[in-house]
């Protein structure tokens, strides 16, 4: 059984908030990268404003701020390829979370299980890993 992240009380939130750096991103907002919390495959990067962190926290799914949409964006919420957090982690400056999660489905909107499924080779772009969904199936245009 994969055990989620604890649902953090309101006061555990703000502590923990209070602890992040939102101030070295235009927008008030802190990078995080998404790893496989088995594999430590890297599955994503996206960025997270402090709503997006409080509800990460509050759930225990991982939630970001999109910054071409200008709003929240729980991963999975039109795929329903959602991300229990299992565990999170900070940097030494307080700017940059590493979310471990148990990735459903995928995290890549093209149909990989990551986003970073290219790997410049030879002076090219490879594309490497399967595709484990088809995107048109999922994301209507």
């Amino acid at each position: 059984m994969w055990r989620n992240l604890k649902k953090f009380s309101k006061e555990e939130i703000d502590k923990f908030i209070e602890l992040l750096d939102f101030s070295k991103v235009e927008g008030g907002l802190v990078p995080v990268i998404t790893q496989d919390y088995q594999t430590n495959e890297v599955l994503m990067m996206a960025f997270a404003n402090e709503e997006a962190v409080r509800d990460s926290l509050k759930t225990g799914i991982a939630c970001y701020y999109s910054r071409s949409r200008n709003k929240l964006w729980k991963k999975g919420e039109e795929s329903g390829h959602v991300q229990e957090i299992q565990k999170i982690f900070v940097d030494c400056y307080a700017d940059t979370l590493l979310l471990k999660v148990k990735q459903k489905v995928a995290a890549c909107h093209t149909g990989h299980y990551s986003c970073f499924h290219r790997e410049f080779d030879d002076g090219s772009l490879k594309t490497r890993g399967e595709i484990v969904f088809n995107p048109d199936d999922i994301y209507k245009k």
